[in-house]
């Protein structure tokens, strides 16, 4: 399953579990819990030999595991687009054309940011009546068009960007920390996350604005979507004073250990409030470990090559479980042809059919049950006629404007909503755009 068929995942489960109900039933509250760079081999589930995530592994155990999940696009940003999209970077326009690069996502001095032409996930849930907060990190354009109050999300608790620095604000300046729609104050100045320990308590302060979002809508009755898209396992890693030095993989372990208690308390919470039969939950992460930052910065893929910024299997496989009690059948997986298995064919193991794709002629055999040989003349008939529509399709393919082409010192995050309040309103640079240069 692909990240981008999220919005289809949801839909589907809802519907399902809308027929069983009285018409008159509550909608489902909706919660995706985001990580960043985390990789499928960092869960006790997935077999990480320290077994540290024991909620995470709970929440698998009570749930769906999907070990087959896929992202978008192995970088931040486009991954982010497409799963609030349900639409790839190269439609959505989460994509670069300069040079060879495709993976790009959205520093500080990036000009673009997310379509107004795109329509994301809480602009749906608003048309049903779901108030939306979002919890964490945005990542899809931090300049004032961009941000989440402009694209359907009701609340907002969080940074535009990556946490790096601490910078100057001279030559960089630090990213804000938003409350809906004006800046609370600057990492590393105000949020503090003190690089030499790891230290911060920031994830404690995400999980307290999740409960309390939770908390407000429950007691309104008022169907919600969170999105609780923290970062604390990216580089820089942080974890709270709690739990730094308490994982025997390190300061990455730490932070995966507090993640962890922070789900755990979330689902606890859920229980409490008598809505966990009425609440789904998504568990998964933004793309691969990044090995590239160095082993007390980067989680594990597991048994897949290499990670974050890779179309390989660790860059684009990612650590996935679905929630919903009594509605999601306890230890379960999907099984897509329940019934119809097909040998060879209806399989979760990841075959490549784009050179020979699996071929059924549906006049003699509806149910597909007997795939064409790829000997036949039959089977190389039919495959020079489908070859020659999907060229079509790509030929004529009109892919979304890119957004992630140029860069501009003056675009960073001098004076953001709210700094005047604060006294923390920058001067900016004159204007020199640039082509952004990706290595990616």
């Amino acid at each position: 399953m692909v990240a981008l068929t999220l919005i289809t995942f949801f839909a589907a489960i809802i519907c399902c579990s809308w027929t069983k109900n009285l018409p008159n039933a509550p909608s489902p509250n909706i919660i995706i819990m985001l990580m960043d760079d985390m990789g499928w081999g960092d869960l006790g589930v997935f077999g990480q030999p320290s077994k540290e995530t024991p909620n995470l592994d709970a929440m698998a155990a009570e749930g769906m595991l999907l070990p087959n999940f896929y992202t978008a696009n192995p970088l931040c940003s486009p991954s982010r687009a497409a799963l609030l999209t349900g639409r790839l970077p190269i439609r959505n326009g989460f994509y670069t054309t300069n040079a060879r690069a495709r993976n790009a996502y959205t520093p500080q001095d990036i000009v673009g940011g997310i379509s107004k032409d795109e329509i994301l996930l809480p602009q749906l849930l608003k048309t049903k009546g779901y108030v939306s907060k979002i919890v964490g990190k945005w990542h899809l354009g931090h300049r004032p068009q961009y941000l989440p109050l402009k694209n359907g999300f009701d609340e907002w608790f969080g940074s535009p960007n990556c946490h790096f620095g601490p910078y100057n604000d001279q030559s960089i300046p630090n990213i804000p920390v938003y409350n809906n729609s004006e800046m609370l104050g600057r990492f590393y100045e105000d949020f503090k996350i003190d690089r030499e320990t790891g230290e911060s308590n920031l994830t404690q302060i995400y999980l307290m604005e999740g409960l309390d979002f939770i908390l407000r809508q429950t007691k309104a009755q008022q169907p919600f979507f969170l999105y609780w898209a923290v970062d604390a396992t990216h580089a820089p890693v942080y974890a709270s004073k709690r739990f730094l030095g308490k994982s025997q993989r390190g300061r990455y372990g730490d932070a995966v250990m507090e993640l962890d208690y922070s789900i755990g308390q979330i689902l606890k919470w859920l229980r409490t409030l008598g809505i966990d039969n009425n609440t789904f939950v998504f568990f998964t992460s933004d793309n691969g470990a990044a090995v590239m930052s160095g082993p007390n910065e980067s989680g594990s893929n597991g048994p897949f090559l290499c990670g974050k910024e890779t179309t390989f299997e660790g860059g684009m496989r990612e650590p996935a479980i679905a929630w919903w009690p009594g509605h999601i059948k306890e230890g379960s997986g999907i099984n897509f042809c329940p019934g119809e298995e097909v040998p060879n064919v209806t399989t979760h193991e990841q075959k490549e059919h784009t050179l020979q794709p699996l071929i059924f002629h549906l006049g003699r055999d509806p149910g597909e049950k007997f795939p064409l040989s790829v000997l036949s003349k039959e089977y190389q008939d039919a495959l020079s006629r489908i070859s020659a529509v999907v060229q079509q399709h790509k030929d004529t393919l009109v892919p979304g404007i890119p957004q992630l082409n140029m860069c501009d010192s003056a675009v960073m995050n001098w004076a953001p909503a709210g700094c005047e309040k604060l006294g923390k309103c920058l001067k900016p640079p004159e204007s020199n755009p640039w082509k952004c240069d990706w290595p990616h």
